[in-house]
């Protein structure tokens, strides 16, 4: 990657050569010493450098590496802690972290896996005899370099001796693989806590799962506090040491040099469906695209076709093994064996020097070095906006007119903002806890207006505001505002004018029952077991109906009718969900014969017909189990089609282009048909907790995450064309907190929960934001 304006020239002697990558501690370059060495050079935030804790952790993190040498082991080779901008360089270490050997070929097997065990059991024996525990042993810190495996980024171990900077009541560590000891009290953490990393590490790397994966870091942490491992992909008799490994008490696992032993019995040198090549990819088909001569901007590159893993068919014994064809195609495995020494080498040095747990991927989504891949064309892309340009601003900026600036919360900007914004006529109107409605241009990043609307009296920690929708010129606002003594909240719908702000009406809601929502022109405003339908423009009524008594009823549109989806709370006879037809003419009423079922979210809609992801479990708060079948339902006819999918997803639902698209927790985009059931694609992502996929009006669809990263993804293969940096402020993570992707035309509009908003341009996803 080309460096940026402001990059260094050089650091400590070394001269830096190109920008490899950016995470949230800080910027790694690629340099050469004068002697031709090339390393890996970590140089961390600005606003981290003024922290004194942080360069306290710092000093540490590089004190702990000198001491660590090994055959499997990254050395530090030089650092300045002290320096403006304290830095560290590695060793140049040429292999691709296990995350991506996994991601991209599948799962260990054979002598691969033992070659990989056995080496991690060594690294840490060197790590321990230096008195210092790794804390944060992870696919992504064990590198698959030719020779073996090497263990790196000791940003987060701490020294035995040393325990004062681990009672600061910071988490450390990485949940899937954390010991139960360092999620209860990081002070007693000590060298059991690696071997209990280390089987959660062999349990992936065999496996391609985790033994407590699950699609949030909370239920994560839960299951590795509570839960038994779940280890039935694994077989015996690795199975057997591995459970021991996980036990919840750290005195009750085995040591390095018995685990040594034992795993040097159980694993074989080959497995027995072990493939003898890798895997064959084929090309992308598409064009490259001509260097932009932009000055802001950097050419992201596109992702390897390697990088996305296309659908097999589930009746292949082996998913990993190689059909004979192309095993046989010698051209195909010339081609890629030139790809993979660079991408093993710079992949590696990216890994080795980020320290932080949500880091920054490369732009392109490949791995590094991969190449000159293809680009997509410009085609591909809508055309920007007139005078768009890219930006980055927040839900407290400075407003034009109207309050001028929205307070951020008490305990500071990410700790409650979660905007809610909807985009119309090239503006984005946002609300969000503890936050004013603003009108931001989505061109130009400008804070046009802020309403004033809390009632006197009462502060903005009490107030709260999410955009329901806009329509012809009116931006419809829920506002809740908690009573001073805190044991009361009312409730309002508001109508605020797109264009200066003005309030121009507002009624009162009670929203048990329903949601609102803007719909066929009307804005539904629910009080009770009545939704009121009224003007967008003055507030009038047009027509009430009554909901089911003991159900929550949402809103969707589908071909041109309304209808009501309404989910009735638990019974002696369980729960229960009605479909029902809505006249937006008069807001007449009719059952329809089909639902979906209790357990199915809504995912959007197929030519007038309605599309749900369901879920095995009959309990709708189950939430983490798998969706199976996919349901749809014609509301014109009440017909109801299921069908079940090839394998469970889990993830968050949503239709694309067509299909069925989900986003799992840990970044894999899946494509189901909805008229099958059948998996089109598959493709693996970096981005940590994405939001719902969201399609643009061409052929891709988007992710995003919290931490403001995005990706690109076409709709038709899955093929990963890009991922960009973060941009958000501070990372808010968790179930409540998601981000929102807005398609303004050819550009993108993102907020993220700690209350930022940036656009993007998908066509060149790297160029750097101005501040609005």
């Amino acid at each position: 990657m080309a460096l940026h304006e402001g990059d260094p020239g050089s650091l400590g002697g070394y001269r830096i050569v190109d920008r490899l990558g950016a995470g949230g501690m800080g910027v790694v370059y690629r340099a050469r010493a004068g002697s031709g060495r090339e390393v890996a050079v970590k140089v961390v935030h600005a606003q981290y450098a003024e922290d004194p804790v942080f360069r306290a952790r710092f000093r540490q993190e590089i004190a702990a590496v000198r001491k660590v040498s090994g055959a499997f082991t990254a050395p530090v080779v030089d650092a300045d802690p002290e320096a403006g901008r304290p830095w560290m360089a590695t060793q140049y270490v040429p292999g691709r972290p296990l995350s991506a050997r996994v991601r991209d070929d599948g799962r260990l097997a054979g002598a691969e896996l033992r070659r990989l065990v056995l080496g991690l059991v060594e690294a840490l024996r060197d790590i321990h005899r230096a008195g210092v525990v790794h804390r944060d042993l992870k696919p992504a810190n064990v590198l698959m370099a030719e020779d073996g495996p090497r263990v790196i980024d000791f940003g987060i171990s701490r020294a035995a001796e040393n325990q004062a900077l681990t009672e600061t009541g910071h988490m450390m560590g990485t949940p899937p693989f954390m010991s139960p000891e360092q999620l209860a009290d990081a002070r007693s953490v000590g060298p059991a806590s690696d071997v209990f990393s280390l089987a959660a590490l062999v349990v992936f790397a065999a496996t391609g799962r985790g033994p407590f994966d699950a699609d949030s870091p909370y239920l994560t942490a839960y299951r590795v506090m509570s839960e038994e491992p779940d280890l039935t992909a694994v077989a015996e008799p690795l199975r057997a040491v591995l459970s021991r490994c996980l036990v919840k008490r750290a005195a009750a696992r085995p040591g390095l040099d018995a685990l040594a032993a034992e795993f040097a019995a159980v694993l074989p040198e080959r497995a027995a469906a072990e493939p003898p090549t890798v895997p064959h990819r084929r090309a992308d088909p598409e064009p490259t695209r001509p260097a932009t001569a932009d000055p802001e901007a950097t050419r992201p590159p596109t992702a390897d076709p390697a990088d996305s893993a296309p659908y097999r068919d589930p009746a292949v014994a082996d998913p990993d093994a190689v059909p004979s064809a192309a095993a046989a195609d010698a051209p195909a495995r010339r081609r890629r064996a030139l790809r993979v020494p660079l991408a093993l080498g710079v992949a590696g040095v990216l890994v080795a020097a980020l320290t932080a747990y949500l880091i920054g991927p490369f732009q392109g989504g490949a791995r590094p070095g991969a190449g000159p891949s293809p680009r997509p064309t410009a085609a591909r892309w809508g055309a920007l906006p007139d005078g768009w340009r890219p930006w980055r601003t927040t839900v407290y900026a400075v407003a034009d007119h109207g309050v001028k600036r929205s307070a951020a919360p008490a305990d500071g900007p990410g700790r409650g903002g979660q905007p809610s914004c909807a985009l119309s006529g090239g503006a984005v109107y946002c609300g969000g806890n503890g936050t004013l409605p603003i009108r931001v241009d989505a061109v130009t990043g400008r804070t046009v207006w802020r309403a004033g609307t809390q009632p006197p009296g009462i502060g903005l920690d009490h107030y709260d505001s999410a955009v329901v929708g806009v329509h012809e010129g009116v931006v419809l606002v829920r506002e809740s505002v908690l009573n001073p003594a805190g044991n009361d909240t009312a409730a309002t719908v508001a109508a605020f004018a797109a264009d200066d702000g003005r309030r121009l009406w507002s009624r009162p809601t009670g929203d048990g029952n329903a949601s609102a929502v803007v719909a066929g022109g009307l804005v539904l405003v629910p009080d009770g077991l009545t939704v009121t339908a009224r003007s967008p423009r003055d507030g009038s009524a047009r027509w009430s109906m009554q909901v089911p008594a003991g159900h929550h009823c949402d809103f969707h549109g589908a071909g041109g009718g309304l209808y009501a989806d309404c989910t009735g709370y638990h019974t002696a006879s369980g729960a229960q969900r009605r479909l029902i037809a809505v006249d937006p003419a008069d807001g007449s009423a009719r059952r329809l014969p089909a639902a979906p079922p209790v357990t199915a979210d809504y995912a959007g809609t197929l030519d007038g017909r309605l599309v749900y992801a369901a879920r095995r479990s009959v309990d709708p708060m189950a939430q983490d189990n798998p969706f199976t079948r996919v349901v749809v339902i014609d509301p014109r006819t009440g017909a109801r089609e299921t069908h079940a999918m090839a394998e469970e997803h889990r993830g968050r639902a949503a239709m694309a282009h067509g299909v069925l698209c989900l986003a799992a927790s840990d970044g894999r985009a899946t494509a189901v048909s909805p008229l099958t059931g059948r998996q089109l694609w598959r493709t693996a992502t970096t981005l940590e907790q994405p939001a719902a996929p969201v399609a643009d009006g061409r052929s891709s669809v988007f992710l995003a995450s919290a931490s403001g990263r995005v990706a690109a993804l076409d709709a038709r293969t899955g093929h990963r064309l890009w991922e960009s940096y973060p941009r958000a402020g501070t990372v808010v993570s968790g179930d409540y907190n998601s981000p929102e992707l807005l398609v303004n035309g050819g550009a993108l509009v993102v907020t993220t929960p700690d209350g930022t908003l940036f656009t993007l341009d998908p066509a060149r996803p790297g160029r750097k934001p101005a501040s609005a």
